[in-house]
């Protein structure tokens, strides 16, 4: 399994108390992840706040900044939504660059640090909180979409959150967005050697939940395989342009959860989607 946050307090405040593989559907999911992220927010900026910054755009884990990049192509003067923001460095980011950036997220905790971090850095970027499976934008509002680890492993219906974005992209807009890499599926959430055995399968789709005592959620990640998200992409009227798996840089030794030096030597760990509307 892979889990995108690594908080043990947001699961002792919420009573997380066993792990089970079960279907899942969008309320559930949306109940567990608001409960979640918002537990989380202190910790999870505690722990990650100095690595992602307040006006930087990281696409992931192994350190790929936009800055480098370059995926989202020349943003000044484009409108730009970032799906799942969280506290929104990377809308600041291209704020700076000169977009009309809008950030969404879940989360009132995450966006919460999102607000302290437009004061503090005088980047006033336009916050809103809503569901990514239903956008509160009219359609043809943007000129791209981009998202990093935001939302869309953590809907029970990427299809949905697919189509709405290509709904409020203008003709030709780009969406670019990073996951956790499918294949880390069949690994355990595990930075050192047992991280590097196979325990699972690759096409078991069975969302990863955590419950509490009586068996509510309290955490739930989704699953895809890479053809599940060309799929979707596909379905949603996107072209899939290009995937790119950063490489682990050399040099970069901090680990974040289940990602590694160790493990990014051998695997990807992020898979980045770019589309075409």
């Amino acid at each position: 399994m892979v889990r995108v946050s690594d908080s043990t307090s947001a699961e002792r405040v919420l009573g997380a108390a066993a792990v089970a593989r079960v279907e899942v559907g969008s309320r559930e999911s949306v109940a567990a992840n608001i409960a979640w992220w918002d537990a989380d927010a202190d910790d999870y900026h505690r722990e990650h706040g100095d690595f992602l910054g307040v006006s930087d755009f990281m696409w992931c884990p192994e350190a790929l900044r936009e800055a480098d990049a370059g995926l989202l192509g020349e943003v000044a003067g484009k409108d730009v939504l970032e799906v799942g923001c969280g506290s929104a460095p990377c809308a600041r980011w291209l704020a700076d660059q000169g977009a009309r950036v809008v950030g969404l997220d879940l989360s009132t905790g995450m966006l919460r640090y999102a607000a302290a971090a437009n004061t503090a850095t005088g980047t006033p970027v336009p916050l809103v909180r809503a569901n990514a499976e239903r956008l509160p934008f009219a359609s043809g509002s943007f000129d791209l979409a981009c998202s990093a680890f935001g939302a869309v492993p953590f809907v029970a219906d990427v299809g949905a959150v697919f189509t709405e974005v290509a709904r409020v992209l203008r003709p030709g807009g780009t969406w670019t967005f990073a996951v956790t890499h499918p294949m880390r599926w069949i690994f355990p959430d595990d930075p050192g050697p047992d991280g590097l055995v196979v325990t699972g399968s690759y096409f078991d789709r069975t969302p990863y939940v955590e419950v509490d005592a009586d068996g509510t959620p309290t955490y739930v990640e989704h699953h895809r395989t890479l053809g599940d998200y060309v799929r979707a992409l596909s379905t949603a009227g996107f072209t899939l342009f290009d995937l790119v798996e950063p490489e682990w840089p050399d040099g970069h030794t901090q680990e974040w959860g289940q990602w590694s030096p160790l493990r990014g030597e051998r695997f990807p760990g992020t898979a980045i989607f770019r589309c075409r509307r």
